[in-house]
Formats: structure tokens, C-alpha cells, sequence
């Protein structure tokens, strides 16, 4: 199963870390899209190092962080900087979706 978690606010990092490892673990495949306010979790390393767990795929929206004022320096390649497009991506690939 591919579970995609649109992360839209930085007030719920604890739960997107505790529920990416559940699903990692137990064979699933993540994609996380980040936007709004979601985007000031590109500063925290325990946020940004999942990109380097396999299985877990990583994109961030640019305009957002832009418009929030988010410094993109030093975000691991991993993560991809893009769109909207591809969150719409991740809504088509993922099995379900959640909303944190």
C-alpha cells in the first residue's frame, strides 16, 4: 500500500514521524507532499532526514515555502522542490491520503 500525507502545518510533526515508521515498518511505501504552513518542517532534520528512509518519497510545494518565507538552503536533495502538481501526483498514486 502507498500512503501519501499532506502535511500542511508544522504543528504536527510528532504524528507524521510516528505514523511514516508504523507504516515503514510494516511494508508500506510513504509519500509526503508539503505545503503552507507545513513548509517551515523543511528547517527541522528530524522532518527532513525521513527522506533518506527507503520507501519514503519527499516533495515540497515552492511556492509556499516562498510565500511563507521558508529558507529551501540546505534541504537534502532527496526532497524535491515543486508544485502543486505534485500533490496531485501523490493523490493519484497513493492508496490513501491523510491531511496533518
Amino acid at each position: 500500500m502507498k500512503l501519501g500525507i499532506l502535511v500542511n502545518t508544522d504543528k504536527r510533526l510528532e504524528d507524521i514521524l510516528g505514523i511514516t515508521k508504523s507504516a515503514i515498518s510494516k511494508g508500506h511505501e510513504v509519500i509526503i507532499f508539503c505545503m503552507d504552513e507545513g513548509t517551515k518542517l523543511l528547517g527541522n532534520p528530524s522532518f527532513t532526514g525521513l527522506c533518506t528512509t527507503k520507501g519514503i518519497t519527499m516533495n515540497f510545494c515552492d511556492h509556499s515555502a516562498k510565500g511563507m518565507g521558508v529558507s529551501t538552503d540546505g534541504v537534502p536533495k532527496e526532497i524535491g522542490c515543486g508544485s502543486q502538481f505534485d500533490n496531485a501526483n501523490m493523490a493519484h498514486e497513493a492508496d490513501k491520503v491523510i491531511v496533518l
